[in-house]
């Protein structure tokens, strides 16, 4: 049976953003911290031992396969920071195009450094994320696990 390795623990998250090496990116860390939860008005948690999370969700596909994740939520990588939006969502193409220097993947939006974004149209991004979602998985969404 399929094991789901991203799931929410108990580390601390200031103690995560502590260790980051570079210290602009762990300024630019902590900003982040700062906009998701003021955004969300949800707790920041760490999913897996990487990626900071807001509020969460339970998914079920139509295969069967099922699982918990964050509504939204970030990870500071060493290359770039990893933004996590919902997939599925053409709002968020809209949005994007005023959000500056980027690129994506299904999921993820990619940053090099908070300077390089409109940080109300990231504001955007995670509310709209968060409302997708909660539409989305209406009795499963937006909870704080």
């Amino acid at each position: 049976m399929y094991e789901q390795k991203m799931k929410e623990n108990d580390r601390d998250v200031v103690a995560f953003i502590e260790d980051i090496d570079n210290a602009k990116k762990r300024e630019d860390a902590y900003k982040l911290l700062e906009i998701f939860t003021e955004t969300t008005g949800y707790p920041a948690k760490m999913w897996g031992t990487t990626i900071i999370g807001f509020g969460s969700y339970h998914y079920k596909y139509a295969s069967g396969h099922e699982g918990d994740a964050p509504l939204v939520g970030f990870s500071p990588r060493r290359a770039k920071h990893s933004l996590y939006f919902a997939a599925g969502d053409d709002r968020r193409e809209d949005l994007l195009t005023d959000f500056g220097k980027h690129t994506t993947g299904k999921a993820c939006v990619y940053i090099n450094k908070l300077a390089d974004i409109n940080v109300d149209v990231l504001k955007a991004l995670i509310n709209q994320s968060v409302e997708f979602l909660q539409e989305k998985y209406p009795n499963e969404a937006g909870e704080d696990a």
